[in-house]
């Protein structure tokens, strides 16, 4: 059952979905259609702000979320911490110092021009990786934003 947000728990979110995102490079934005079929996307450009419950995402070759929000708004995103070292300390101390999952909870907004700071976020992200091929056919074209706003969030439950 997920559990509220607070300005307490935020911080700790904030430091799951970190972990999660440095060991696959992608978080899961989950909507639901129109006609109530659910859809996963993997997105490699979100991030969470530090003040307020919110984040935000570079819409890039997303066709599914903006449909899928303008039917229903509500979203959950999930980060997996899935380091090598992170799995096998926690077998072999039989505990995780951390989450191994966390999903949050919110409504995304519309869809707009990306802040100086929003775009200054995304480029320190991806540093030099914009610089190549790849790089610059993935990255180069990021025009768009969408704010999502959260109210709730669960943990991976583990046995005790």
């Amino acid at each position: 059952m997920p559990a509220p947000i607070t300005a307490e728990n935020w911080p700790t979110i904030r430091r799951n979905f970190r972990y999660g995102f440095a060991t696959n490079l992608h978080v899961s934005i989950a909507t639901v259609g129109a006609d109530g079929q659910p859809q996963v996307t993997p997105i490699g450009s979100f991030f969470l702000n530090r003040d307020g419950f919110s984040g935000f995402y570079f819409e890039i070759f997303t066709s599914s979320i903006p449909k899928n929000a303008a039917a229903n708004p509500k979203v959950c995103i999930m980060a997996v911490n899935s380091g090598r070292w992170y799995w096998l300390k926690s077998m072999i101390t039989g505990r995780f110092a951390t989450p191994p999952m966390t999903k949050i909870y919110g409504t995304i907004g519309e869809r707009r021009a990306p802040s100086a700071d929003e775009i200054e976020r995304g480029n320190r992200r991806l540093g030099r990786m914009k610089s190549f091929p790849g790089g610059k056919k993935l990255f180069g074209n990021m025009a768009f934003v969408r704010e999502v706003h959260f109210h709730a969030f669960e943990v991976a439950k583990l046995p005790a």
